[in-house]
């Protein structure tokens, strides 16, 4: 075994079943191999690495409080993905309903940019069509705007591959069509067609 590659495989559990303090060394191991890719996609989702890092640890602390519900010998990183996955979500959901508190002092320097209401509004009608498409499309296209990786999406929404990669083809084509990427034309966020 070279670097670090998990260990457990469909046999393993079979063979380290008589020795069950042996079957938890692995699995933490496991685990631990699988920690810098949670971290990497934990960044990818936070933007910060404070709050990455203790995205990643709720994670971990979620799936030990739960290993009992993992099943041995499927995939250990894909269940990982999606507690970490889930945990993101459950937290927007919080500070949805929570409000943040802004520190407008930190921010002082920043607050005399240049206008930039046209990119404001490209943005703003980004967002409301990615919020317009379906669940299930809306989240291919934000994992591989994420993670740019598959496999990785597909494991953390529970799908085969080729569904991500249909969900994915389907709401980008639906957000060209809403944006009016589609003709190349810009559009403004009422619908009209811009003079850039």
């Amino acid at each position: 075994m070279t670097g670090c590659e998990p260990v457990s495989s469909p046999l393993a559990p079979a063979r380290l079943s008589d020795e069950p303090d042996t079957a938890q060394t692995v699995l933490h191991r496991d685990i631990e191999c699988v920690l810098p890719n949670l971290r990497r996609y934990a960044r990818r989702l936070t933007h910060d690495d404070v709050d990455a890092d203790d995205l990643v640890q709720e994670c971990i602390a979620r799936a030990l409080g739960k290993l009992h519900l993992w099943k041995a010998g499927t995939d250990l990183r894909a269940w990982l993905f999606s507690i970490l996955h889930n945990e993101y979500v459950s937290q927007i959901r919080r500070a949805a309903r929570r409000g943040t508190a802004v520190d407008w002092g930190e921010y002082g320097s920043t607050l005399t940019c240049a206008p930039n209401q046209i990119e404001h509004l490209e943005i703003r009608e980004l967002v409301r069509a990615l919020q317009s498409l379906p669940k299930e499309q809306r989240d291919a296209v934000l994992m591989i705007s994420l993670t740019s990786d598959y496999y990785e999406a597909a494991a953390a929404c529970t799908v085969p591959v080729g569904t991500i990669r249909s969900r994915l083809s389907r709401g980008r084509k639906a957000l060209r069509a809403m944006t009016g990427a589609a003709s190349g034309e810009p559009r403004m966020a009422n619908g009209c067609a811009g003079t850039a």
